[in-house]
């Protein structure tokens, strides 16, 4: 078990290495290329479309052809789309690429998930949840970093990509482990979050249009404040990393405190960190990567305790589909968010960004006092779980654990 275990986690680590690196590369290379605003924002959101696609299809694809198999489909298209970057320069084109990666992390990951599900224990859940975790949040920021070493439009820093994504391919394939039997797919509700709970709903949209706008337009933002690609790097590294660090405060916070008054304190700070670099209005690159820091602190959280807080009026009946449904309205988000940003930054300058950021946080306060005025805090409440953003089936690993504490409760 163990070595499986470490043959999945080696998947997710070169996968993240090669599907993490191609949203900064490709907003550089554009840059350099001489893309709009606009269009480099539109790659953004195709990826997020082919996320979508691979979240829905995933599952059923490995009920027909087996978990393996699965997975080097989708590797394979990821792998095709990086390869042909350089063949056909143009921002449709490239379009049509993100779609693939899309849809290679989506799959990916739902294999991978799919097969941590079959063999962890409710002994190993959290130990297991928590390496996952780890190499994932790792594997994300050194992805950030690569953008430091990978000259911009180059054939060899994408097939470079290529081949870790390729490489992807051999632990998981070549693992003695036994292939285990497929989940069902969870059913796509998305008005059953809308039932459980609008303002968990509301907070995973936020949470989207923060990560996402800020991750695939960030780049274009750094340049234009003057940053060169090293700092750049750095520059998004340090979003990742002040969001990873947050999660156990933020845990303690929400699992301590009424998870809205936890939302919309967080909600409050990222607010005020986007004010504030945008009345900064400063080149200095040591201030920019502490706000990015800082915002990833405060807005990275969001996401988690809106999942922990629809879970706690969910049935564990409901657990699964209300993941998904959740997962639905991220992908939303995130699909809206890389245009809007963008086209923001075309008409106003690099600071519209946090501008369009701050504003859908103030929105997301407002309908949380006004939610208080209309629902009481739930009396029992299960335990607060760092939610992946990864697939639609990331509720079944965190369910046990769910399901465990509401009986304590």
């Amino acid at each position: 078990m163990l070595v499986s275990f470490a043959a999945l986690f080696l998947s997710v680590i070169l996968l993240q290495l090669s599907t993490g690196g191609v949203a900064p590369l490709d907003a550089i290379s554009g840059l350099t290329l001489d893309f709009t605003t606009a269009e480099i924002g539109f790659l953004g959101s195709a990826h997020f479309v082919g996320f979508f696609i691979g979240c829905w299809w995933a599952p059923r694809l490995m009920g027909s052809v087996g978990h393996s198999r699965a997975f080097a489909a989708f590797t394979a298209t990821g792998a095709i789309g990086l390869l042909m970057h350089m063949m056909i320069v143009d921002p449709i084109a490239w379009a049509v690429m993100r779609v693939a990666s899309g849809l290679c992390v989506a799959g990916c990951y739902t294999v991978i998930e799919a097969w941590l599900q079959a063999k962890v224990t409710n002994e190993t859940r959290g130990r297991t949840m928590g390496a996952y975790r780890v190499a994932d949040m790792g594997a994300s920021l050194v992805a950030q970093l690569m953008i430091s070493v990978l000259e911009p439009a180059s054939y060899v820093s994408y097939n470079l990509l290529a081949i870790i994504c390729c490489a992807s391919l051999l632990p998981l394939t070549l693992t003695k482990g036994r292939q285990p039997e497929t989940p069902a797919a969870p059913r796509l509700r998305p008005s059953l979050a809308l039932k459980i709970s609008p303002l968990a709903a509301a907070g995973v949209v936020v949470a989207a249009l923060s990560s996402a706008g800020f991750r695939m337009v960030g780049p274009v933002y750094g340049q234009q404040m003057g940053l060169d690609i090293g700092q750049i790097a750095y520059f998004l590294a340090a979003f990742v990393l002040g969001g990873a660090l947050a999660q156990v405060p933020a845990g303690w916070l929400a699992d301590k405190f009424d998870r809205r008054h936890v939302m919309i304190a967080l909600s409050a700070a990222a607010m005020l960190s986007s004010i504030v670099t945008v009345l900064l209005d400063t080149t200095s690159p040591s201030i920019i990567m502490w706000s990015a820091f800082f915002f990833g602190m405060t807005s990275f959280p969001i996401y988690s305790v809106a999942a922990a807080h629809a879970n706690d009026f969910a049935t564990s009946e409901q657990r699964v589909e209300l993941s998904a449904a959740l997962m639905f309205f991220f992908a939303t988000g995130a699909i809206i968010a890389p245009v809007m940003s963008s086209l923001l930054i075309d008409r106003f300058g690099p600071q519209a960004l946090f501008a369009m950021i701050a504003a859908a946080h103030f929105v997301l306060i407002v309908f949380s006092l006004a939610r208080m005025l209309f629902r009481p805090a739930p009396a029992d409440r299960t335990r607060y779980v760092w939610s992946p953003r990864t697939t639609f089936t990331i509720g079944n690993l965190t369910k046990s654990d769910r399901e465990r504490d509401s009986r304590k409760t």
